[in-house]
């Protein structure tokens, strides 16, 4: 088979790690042979497969954004010819490979489908006599259309029918929100007015800083942790843990209407529970019930959990239960590897508790924003004996039992002076309590970046030793450690040694030190032969290889299988969703320009400019002209550009007033060139300037700003400018 560019040749599995996913493949047969609750679970109630083999990009049909036909090689009677797939890690994608419309349940109010495997994430569709309740609509446009097509052409029931009454976001990650417009979209139509939009309070402020504050940063390092350049195969990318992967259409958001928790939306007193209903455990439960529906949904806020703005969703007449993404089948991250706020594993253990306490009696069906769902069921097949809750409810304990264990002894630890790092080497498995269960099982988490999260949750990046408070950089570092090994070859040689060694601590032994060839080479003076450095990188890149094959983990087996592609060939075109203007939108203008404070180059600017340079920022209706009593004043000082909402006091006579519409200002950050695009705006006509030197004023402030590099290098130096 031909090597695509920018791709290596396959590099075959080491005798060691061959065995060892065998082994992993043999215990999940078994275990299927003996129990297969998992894949019962994932096929139960499946009206129809997914009826196109890929969906493409709305805007160039050449792109696919999602492949449906590149999972192939997940069958389950596949999974032990696989040398290169961590047995267990393939079982996983088997499952999150199960894609169509299924039924979850009904009720004679309602009925309840999923759209699963058209995404990283599922569609949740509550259907009833007057319409649609869409539970988390995918990440893209794209991926939303088609599934809420499948439904409608697989139950025939038309928009006229069952038009989209509401729409709930159940967290401010984008793969829950980036397909909103896709499902209000459909034939084309304009977004329908007096939809309501329900989302967690905090939901919006959230869902733009993660995605428009460190956007660029973790958009880079998601690209190992999916692995979208590699491709999709026995020596690739063989699905998340969490689902398959991330689509790579249009993200768009429809700001919400309602927020749960916010000040028109507070709790429901405790006394006013109808026991039909549910009686809460604590009394921070809310309800709400769409026009029309005739039934109330209730909601259990979760912050801090899997998402800084979370929530729970119980559906009482079903006795239904959606836990969002705080409980799925896996163990989940208390630190993404693609970047983000490290998440409180204490909360999320809380907060489980507490819906296991309020819901648990009410519950007879399970399911989440990701996965398959679980039902309660007869146990014994005796006559006039009731369906048990049982097997839900011991998911909920163990779930929670795990994030609570991670949290309690990692503290246990920390406060024994133990590091991050040495917690994670001590803590490698879960009790078996915990750890015999598949859905705690490390495929998206695991146990050692989690308890290193905890730890830097409480600690930081410091570990208190001294030698660790001001450390060379890596090509610094790397070149001392080159020098005193003996040179570029002698490192080479034991690295190789430690690689032949075919053991996970000799693989990792010798990612460390070729990492300072590596990096070592791009110190200032320092000069190696060409050959011996590309001899490390090829090595590193085996080395890469053996240890992405072993992981049960998807993301770790992505990020080495991505930095064992990125060594030898660099950084490749990157394949991300498309950037969404709605994010930029619905910012508010102290986000706007908290986000345009970052891109200012601090040194330069401050160099440059030695005397502040005000801006008043003044904004009319786009159709009327007239002010909208919105105004801000923007001061570059120092390097720093600061915001003031509603105007600078001290700022008596700014150095240009800017006139415009929000409309005008968010088109200034929808494409690259933020000085260059306010210039054109100028010319024709959109934004006015007053002010004798206003033009040199503005021209000043956007020249100081800066555009991130999309394709920054990770497991190489950046080049020698």
């Amino acid at each position: 088979m031909p090597v695509k560019p920018g791709h290596t040749a396959p590099i075959e599995p080491s005798a060691a790690v061959a065995e060892a996913n065998r082994k992993a493949a043999e215990e999940a047969d078994a275990a299927d042979e003996k129990n297969g609750k998992d894949f019962a679970d994932a096929s139960r109630f499946q009206l129809a497969p997914p009826d196109v083999p890929v969906i493409v990009s709305r805007k160039d049909s050449e792109k696919v954004v999602w492949d449906f036909t590149s999972y192939a090689f997940l069958a389950p009677e596949l999974r032990t010819e696989m040398p290169s797939v961590n047995g267990s890690l393939h079982r996983q994608g088997e499952l999150t490979a199960v894609s169509g419309l299924f039924q979850v349940t009904s009720c004679p109010e309602y009925r309840v489908y999923q759209v699963r495997g058209y995404d990283l994430s599922n569609m949740t569709i509550v259907e009833y006599a007057q319409g649609l309740i869409i539970i988390d609509p995918l990440a893209c446009y794209e991926t939303a259309q088609a599934a809420l097509k499948l439904f409608r052409d697989k139950t025939e029931l038309t928009r006229e029918q069952r038009p989209v009454k509401g729409l709930i976001y159940t967290h401010c990650h984008v793969d829950h929100f980036g397909g909103a417009r896709g499902i209000f979209h459909e034939a084309g139509d304009p977004l329908e007015p007096g939809v309501p939009v329900v989302a967690p309070e905090g939901f919006l402020e959230h869902a733009v800083s993660e995605n428009i504050y460190a956007g660029p940063a973790m958009a880079r390092r998601a690209q190992f942790m999916y692995a979208a350049q590699l491709d999709k195969g026995p020596t690739g990318q063989c699905g998340s843990g969490l689902g398959l992967t991330v689509s790579t259409g249009e993200v768009t958001l429809v700001p919400p209407t309602v927020y749960i928790g916010g000040p028109d939306h507070q709790p429901v007193a405790k006394k006013d529970w109808n026991d039909s209903y549910v009686i809460p455990w604590r009394p921070e439960l809310y309800a709400y019930e769409f026009e029309d529906s005739g039934f109330s949904i209730v909601f259990q806020l979760t912050p801090g959990t899997e998402a800084p703005a979370e929530m729970n969703i119980y559906l009482p007449d079903a006795r239904t239960l959606c836990v969002a993404e705080n409980a799925t089948h896996t163990m989940h991250n208390i630190l993404s590897l693609r970047g983000a706020q490290v998440r409180d594993a204490h909360a999320w253990s809380k907060y489980l508790t507490e819906a296991i306490q309020t819901f648990g009696e009410h519950t007879d069906v399970l399911f989440a924003s990701h996965h398959w769902p679980m039902w309660a069921e007869v146990e014994h097949e005796e006559p006039g004996e009731k369906p048990s809750n049982r097997r839900i409810l011991e998911f909920l304990n163990k779930q929670r039992d795990m994030y609570g264990y991670l949290n309690d002894q990692s503290l246990r630890l920390i406060n024994s002076g133990y590091t991050g790092i040495e917690i994670a080497e001590q803590l490698k498995e879960l009790p078996p309590g915990l750890g015999d269960h598949w859905y705690n099982r490390g495929y998206y988490g695991s146990m050692s970046h989690n308890l290193k999260a905890v730890y830097q949750r409480y600690m930081g990046w410091y570990d208190g030793n001294p030698a660790h408070l001001w450390e060379l950089p890596p090509t610094t570092a790397g070149a001392a450690y080159v020098k005193a090994m003996g040179g570029v070859e002698a490192v080479v040689d034991t690295a190789r040694q430690a690689y032949e060694g075919d053991t996970p601590d000799g693989f990792r032994w010798a990612a460390e030190i070729l990492n300072h060839v590596i990096f070592g080479a791009a110190e200032e003076g320092v000069s190696y032969p060409e050959a011996q450095v590309t001899r490390a990188k090829e090595l590193q890149a085996k080395v890469f290889t053996q240890l992405g094959y072993g992981r049960e983990n998807a993301t770790w087996r992505n990020a080495y299988l991505t930095g064992a592609q990125e060594v030898v060939n660099g950084p490749q075109p990157l394949i991300t969703s498309q950037s969404s203007v709605d994010l930029i939108r619905s910012t508010t203008l102290e986000q706007y320009f908290s986000a345009l404070a970052r891109s200012v180059d601090g040194p330069t600017a401050a160099e440059r400019h030695r005397t502040p340079i005000a801006l008043d920022w003044v904004f009319l209706d786009a159709e009327t002209g007239a002010e909208t009593g919105d105004k801000c004043t923007t001061t570059l000082r120092n390097g720093v550009l600061v915001f003031v909402e509603g105007g600078d006091r001290f700022v008596k006579t700014p150095d240009a007033t800017i006139r415009l519409s929000r409309k005008a200002l968010d088109e200034l950050a929808e494409k690259p060139g933020y000085k260059e695009n306010f210039n054109q705006a100028v010319d024709d006509k959109k934004i006015t300037l007053e002010g004798a030197d206003a033009q040199a004023a503005t021209d000043a402030v956007f020249g100081t700003l800066t555009l991130p590099d999309p394709k920054f290098p990770i497991v190489t130096p950046r080049v020698r400018s």
